[in-house]
């Protein structure tokens, strides 16, 4: 053979290389991302761990989710949210569709697409079965004490607002952000009953039988519906969400999913009626905005007392705890009058004592500390009321840097003011108290000041155990109307309102003290 006519490398390599580009879309091409958000704090049934693998994720709606992508060619991705704050993940693009219990509001569906219904709940009273509470009617009367009952819910869930509406004037209403804390406070007597969303209670009282001393009490009321939000652009997406949402029904493939967690019930039949009527689309009509704004300035303004209440008793206790503690840190020190070594007896055992506690409350965070007032001492018999375990939970965190400061303004005193005092005969203690801490006081006026200030914006932590502040009363507002925009900034003008005229008096108290 003529080698001339012999093909050479260059010419050829373009035909293997043609039928990899033309194979690689029917090999090995990754399938498209369904990011969906969730929350795995609100755990079972919805969202949890398995309890022997901590990285894999069960529950109803992440079956359902797996499912959903699948009928989309799609591979369902999991995205941690908060609860309160998914719809402005979605609204930021990081998430397709927000999932995890989010009932259909009108208020909602003014901004967001809202698919077909994919569960229908319920909502359930749950009680002690050594209490007092055996209906819903009992709600409707004070206790025998006289007082009102205390319910806890989940802030903004279809369970506060139909607690609000019909017990709101005779119950006292806590608002939380976990079925399982509420469960476990109502376990530990420290709220009367909660009421939850039925496939909650179904999962944690009669599978898990978790809060063996709690029961359901009553028939479920409030029926309302579980939905899917997409972006007011995604009407393609939303769309193929509800084609596939019945396909999965008419195959039994939903049952199958609700049934493995216990869920099914014959409510769930009626879904297909209610989607023939079903249309994903906006709701038309925000006239109501500024009078539903309008509602919400008494809440806040109540809201910003609490929030002054809980930082002017709170700092004048973590000052007191802090001098406290910066004296048994300082009195073996020349400044006050010590040796400047540590001696035999009480003082170097309470010098130790307040270095340990200075350093766990300052290397522990703020909201840890309140949960284990409010939430772990009454595991040892110490019940304290959340109002009161905010007060002290904030006293705690800031006595440690109070501390910290109070003991920098001690040794800041020179020595020669309390070698004086004692050269003229007054006893040590009395030079400590009339000379040393009027002067170390004076220096840190300003830094307990800007203390102070910080102090104020710190009670939003307290929201976590149900004490009504600002931030809690504006994430209730923002959740409930959908206006987050406009309520924070209400807000943020109260918080301006208490915490500059602070400033200013901060920056007088400064100037006066240096004499200027």
């Amino acid at each position: 053979m003529n080698a001339s006519r012999q093909p050479n490398f260059w010419q050829t390599a373009w035909i293997p290389l043609l039928c990899l580009l033309a194979a690689a879309p029917l090999c090995g091409a990754e399938p498209e991302e369904l990011r969906w958000g969730g929350d795995q704090e609100g755990g079972a049934p919805y969202i949890y761990t398995k309890p022997d693998n901590l990285d894999a994720l069960i529950g109803f709606e992440v079956d359902l989710m797996k499912a959903v992508a699948g009928k989309l060619k799609q591979k369902a991705k999991f995205v941690q949210c908060q609860w309160d704050q998914m719809l402005l993940e979605l609204g930021r693009e990081n998430i397709n569709l927000a999932v995890n219990g989010y009932e259909y509001t009108p208020d909602r569906a003014r901004k967001y697409l809202a698919s077909v219904p994919y569960y229908i709940y319920e909502v359930q009273l749950c009680a002690r079965k050594d209490g007092p509470i055996h209906g819903w009617e009992i709600l409707e009367k004070l206790k025998p004490d006289g007082t009102r009952w205390r319910i806890a819910v989940l802030e903004a869930s279809s369970a506060d607002r139909y607690v609000t509406e019909r017990f709101g004037d005779g119950c006292l209403i806590q608002r939380y952000t976990g079925t399982a804390e509420c469960l476990r406070l109502v376990d530990q007597q420290q709220i009367d009953a909660t009421v939850q969303d039925l496939p909650a209670l179904q999962y944690f009282i009669e599978e898990q039988q978790k809060f063996s001393n709690l029961h359901t009490v009553g028939h479920p009321q409030a029926p309302g519906w579980y939905v899917m939000y997409a972006r007011a652009e995604q009407k393609p997406l939303i769309d193929a969400v509800n084609t596939a949402i019945e396909e999965l029904h008419a195959e039994g493939e939903l049952r199958q999913i609700y049934a493995r967690y216990h869920l099914w019930n014959k409510t769930q039949e009626t879904l297909p009626k209610i989607w023939k009527s079903w249309k994903s689309e906006l709701k038309t009509g925000d006239e109501h905005k500024w009078r539903d704004l309008g509602f919400q300035i008494v809440p806040l303004i109540k809201a910003a007392g609490i929030t002054v209440l809980l930082s002017v008793l709170s700092m004048p206790l973590a000052m007191f705890i802090g001098l406290c503690a910066a004296l048994a840190r300082t009195w073996h020190t020349p400044a006050l009058g010590g040796s400047g070594r540590h001696e035999f007896g009480v003082a170097p055992f309470l010098n130790t004592l307040a270095t340990t506690y200075v350093e766990i409350v300052r290397g522990t965070p703020l909201a840890f500390q309140l949960v284990v007032v409010y939430f772990v001492l009454p595991e040892f018999g110490l019940k304290i009321p959340a109002f009161w375990a905010g007060v002290i939970a904030l006293a705690v965190n800031y006595s440690a840097y109070e501390a910290e400061i109070m003991r920098l303004g001690l040794q800041a005193i020179p020595r020669g003011q309390i070698e004086a005092a004692l050269s003229l005969g007054m006893p040590r203690t009395m030079a400590i108290r009339r000379i040393i801490l009027p002067q170390a006081i004076r220096l840190v006026i300003p830094a307990t000041a800007n203390d102070f200030i910080a102090l104020f914006k710190d009670t939003a932590v307290c929201s976590v155990i149900s004490v009504q502040e600002l931030s809690k009363q504006y994430s209730m507002g923002a959740k409930t109307t959908g206006y987050f925009l406009e309520i924070a900034a209400m807000a943020s003008v109260l918080y301006l309102l208490m915490s500059y005229p602070l400033s200013l008096f901060a920056a007088w108290l400064e100037r006066t003290l240096k004499g200027k």
